[in-house]
């Protein structure tokens, strides 16, 4: 790595972490400067994941309470988690690069969309957890399971707006209770971003590195995170990374099909 490399990483590194406590979306800019660098798309997705993890693991800690409140209904949910991440990451190891490259543009734009309109989203699944609730709730944690397994193979393929796909599945099962969704969705990542990430260990494609170089910063912008939650409204963080995404999207799209 090359001096500008480390200071492109750490700052991308250090928004992500930034961003992700406060709203979501850090995956935008770590597997962008990771591609930056030059490194190969799958490896650069692959990495991203790597260095985000630590962040949720850390996250975990303050839903310790709901978690050991709501351990067998989350267990089912990990197994779903777990199958599909499974699935996921799999298929993405299977893709060349030139494959995935192709279709970075348009998971780009997929996620940006789902963060421009995830507050519609969310109320959207809501009112269906309201209703899946009110006729005895056994359809809804049906669909709210099937749902999650789909959304755990896009987080082991790609990963950026899991989050925002994620809060909407479970509002299906969980209802308006807001720890106890994102309890739910914390725990969810660290499974679904944990086997994906030890797969592509194991298949050797992770750039340690680069990886540290983003965890580290990714780290220290979570915890001024923190302190950024409580002084900007989340709305403003939250197109802050949809103007962003966009502009992603625009160049992937430009530097793939033009």
């Amino acid at each position: 790595m090359t001096l500008y490399d480390v200071l492109l990483l750490g700052g991308a590194g250090l928004i992500a972490g930034l961003v992700n406590a406060v709203a979501g979306g850090g995956t935008f800019f770590t597997f962008s400067a990771l591609v930056a660098t030059g490194m190969p798309a799958i490896a650069a997705n692959a990495t991203s994941a790597v260095a985000v993890l630590p962040g949720s693991v850390a996250s975990a800690a303050a839903y310790k309470q709901e978690a050991l409140a709501n351990w067998r209904h989350f267990a089912l949910l990990g197994v779903i988690s777990l199958a599909g991440s499974t699935v996921g990451a799999i298929v993405l190891l299977t893709l060349e690069d030139a494959e995935f490259r192709v279709l970075v543009p348009w998971l780009l734009l997929a996620a940006t969309v789902l963060f421009a309109f995830s507050p519609r989203i969310g109320a959207f699944f809501r009112r269906k957890g309201r209703e899946a609730a009110e006729s005895g709730g056994a359809v809804g944690r049906i669909a709210g399971g099937i749902i999650q397994f789909f959304v755990a193979i896009y987080g082991g393929f790609f990963g950026a707006g899991m989050g925002i796909l994620m809060l909407a599945s479970l509002a299906v099962t969980e209802g308006d209770d807001f720890h106890r969704i994102n309890a739910a969705k914390v725990i969810l990542s660290i499974i679904i971003n944990g086997i994906a990430v030890a797969l592509f260990i194991v298949s050797g494609i992770v750039e340690w590195a680069e990886a540290l170089v983003v965890m580290v910063f990714c780290i220290a912008g979570g915890y001024l995170g923190v302190v950024a939650a409580k002084a900007v409204p989340t709305v403003y963080v939250r197109w802050f990374v949809v103007t962003v995404g966009t502009l992603l999207s625009l160049y992937f799209f430009g530097r793939e099909y033009l």
